[in-house]
């Protein structure tokens, strides 16, 4: 039976650890810029990504140094109500508008914060207020007085990396005493769909992020990863540190790609949450399921090697609505072609509910589209 098969997952766990700042992964069973606060944030429009063929690592560092911070976060401590520094990460200040400038972080660096406090690359201390924060992203912008700013960061397309290209993740790795710390490494892989679990354990199934083999620490989270021509392309966010066999494991961090953090930072700074459409279903990789569970259950032709497999439905859910079935297996969404789990959340991700898009899939060997209304929202 399909539900036998073995199906890859990574679970997470958070670790504070001195400085807190970088989320660990454990247990691995397998596998746009505001010129004002109301304009939204884009992507480098022109010649995106394009890297001199004498850019550096310290031409592209001394491009977005100024720009990183650190992000002290206090909570308070007994019944005096004073404050306490409870943990530190990373963040990056990515535009200066009407006197504030603005920082996106990790939301794991500030959780819990009663009082956020903000270190500059001068070293200058400000206090910070929250925006906005995601725990599906892992994401939070931050405002700050803008008047010691000099520096932003500019946004690249994270959809424009590949696979082997040099980057280098700057941040506070072990808190702000080793402030604008750096290191090189390369990207590893440009999709990874790893598990995320919202602040009150909701499991929100997986959120699509870039591999690099930089050196990422705790403190390092929430700062940027960046291309040789200075530009943003993700903000570091996590590391898998031990597999299941206990295996220690070296060289591999995951950051959100820039192109979902721009996406998110906008909605946070107009609406200071994201909400999310669903279409109602739980779903596996195809790749996740046999050959012999994918001839005699699925049904499908043997050509189609890639796709989501639809395991339940939410009763009277959009999907159900539209009339898609247990094992039913979508390959397409909105024209877009949708190989796993990842491609799909993308995709979805980028509309909002009310909207209406397009599926297509297999019911056993038959190719079918569907225009599904996005009438759920995704629990938070």
């Amino acid at each position: 039976m399909v539900q036998s098969a073995l199906i890859k997952t990574l679970t997470t766990g958070i670790v504070a650890g001195v400085v807190g700042g970088a989320a660990i992964l454990y247990g691995q069973q397998g596998v746009q810029l505001f010129q004002d606060q109301t304009q939204k944030v884009s992507t480098t429009s022109t010649n995106t990504n394009k890297i001199s063929k004498n850019a550096t690592a310290t031409s592209a560092y001394n491009k977005v140094s100024d720009a990183v911070v650190s992000v002290l976060n206090f909570t308070k401590s007994g019944q005096d109500g004073s404050y306490q520094e409870s943990s530190e990460g990373s963040g990056v200040i990515y535009k200066k508008s009407d006197g504030s400038a603005f920082i996106v972080t990790n939301n794991h660096v500030i959780t819990g914060a009663a009082k956020i406090q903000v270190v500059l690359h001068s070293g200058k201390k400000i206090t910070a207020t929250l925006v906005g924060k995601d725990a599906m992203t892992d994401l939070a912008v931050l405002k700050i007085d803008g008047a010691g700013v000099t520096t932003t960061a500019q946004f690249g397309d994270s959809s424009k990396i590949t696979v082997g290209e040099n980057v280098l993740a700057i941040g506070s790795p072990l808190g702000s005493e080793y402030a604008s710390s750096v290191t090189q490494g390369i990207i590893s892989a440009k999709k990874r769909l790893v598990e995320s679990t919202s602040e009150n354990g909701q499991n929100y199934g997986g959120s699509t992020v870039i591999q690099t083999d930089a050196a990422i620490n705790p403190g390092n989270s929430g700062g940027p990863l960046i291309n040789f021509a200075g530009q943003i392309v993700g903000i570091n966010s996590m590391k898998l540190s031990t597999s299941s066999s206990g295996t220690t494991v070296e060289g591999m961090g995951f950051a959100i790609p820039s192109n979902q953090v721009v996406d998110i930072v906008n909605k946070l700074v107009k609406n200071g949450k994201v909400t999310r459409p669903a279409i109602g279903i739980s779903l596996v990789n195809l790749s996740e399921i046999t050959a012999s569970d994918q001839k005699a259950t699925l049904k499908i032709p043997d050509t189609i090697t890639g796709g989501v497999v639809v395991m339940s439905l939410t009763n009277n859910g959009p999907a159900d609505k539209a009339g898609l079935k247990k094992y039913d297996v979508i390959v397409g969404i909105e024209g877009k072609k949708v190989s796993s789990q990842a491609d799909l959340r993308e995709e979805l991700y980028k509309h909002s509910l009310g909207d209406t898009i397009t599926l297509t899939y297999y019911h056993h060997d038959t190719r079918k589209t569907v225009k599904v209304k996005l009438t759920q929202k995704l629990a938070s």
